[in-house]
């Protein structure tokens, strides 16, 4: 009995044993020749006078032309420029500072730290708002930190904090 056993686990491992010789036959016999393939469909694509330009060409095109006349463009009359408000950019940028004295800023209303500053001209308080100042007293950075400001809204937000602290 254990003699029939044996005589049929072995001839079911030669059986597979043979089923993976020939796979492994036919695999090898049919990817044997893959490289001349390729360099056949190369040749084929090259000799051909082909370029990669005209390998890569587009498929189709869209035409997109339109039956219609140009129009002439419709002219647009520029926006008058706003009235500069000094009250809105001292909100915006400056009352960080000056609202609360950092870094030696004169405080909004503050007539007697103003009266020196004041006492200048405006000429020298536009220039140093502009340019900044660094000084004994403190630092006042140019357009007070804030480049997107133009030269008017600067004057504009010197002038709102000179009328408040007269």
């Amino acid at each position: 009995m254990a003699g029939k056993r044996f005589a049929k686990n072995v001839s079911i491992i030669l059986g597979i044993g043979g089923v993976l010789v020939l796979f492994s036959y036919v695999l090898v016999a049919h990817h044997r020749d893959i490289p001349d393939r390729v360099q056949q469909n190369r040749s084929a694509l090259l000799g051909a006078g082909s370029s990669v330009a005209e390998r890569t060409k587009a498929v189709g095109q869209i035409n997109v032309a339109s039956v219609e006349t140009p129009r002439q463009p419709v002219p647009v009359a520029a926006a008058a420029p706003a009235e500069v408000n000094g009250q809105q950019i001292y909100q915006g940028t400056c009352i960080a500072c000056h609202g609360a004295g950092i870094a030696g800023a004169p405080k909004l209303g503050d007539n007697g730290l103003w009266a020196k500053r004041i006492a200048k001209g405006l000429d020298t308080l536009y220039a140093s708002a502009i340019n900044g100042v660094q000084g004994n007293a403190g630092v006042m950075p140019a357009k007070g930190g804030n480049p997107a400001l133009s030269n008017a809204e600067v004057k504009a937000a010197v002038d709102y904090i000179v009328a408040q602290s007269k």
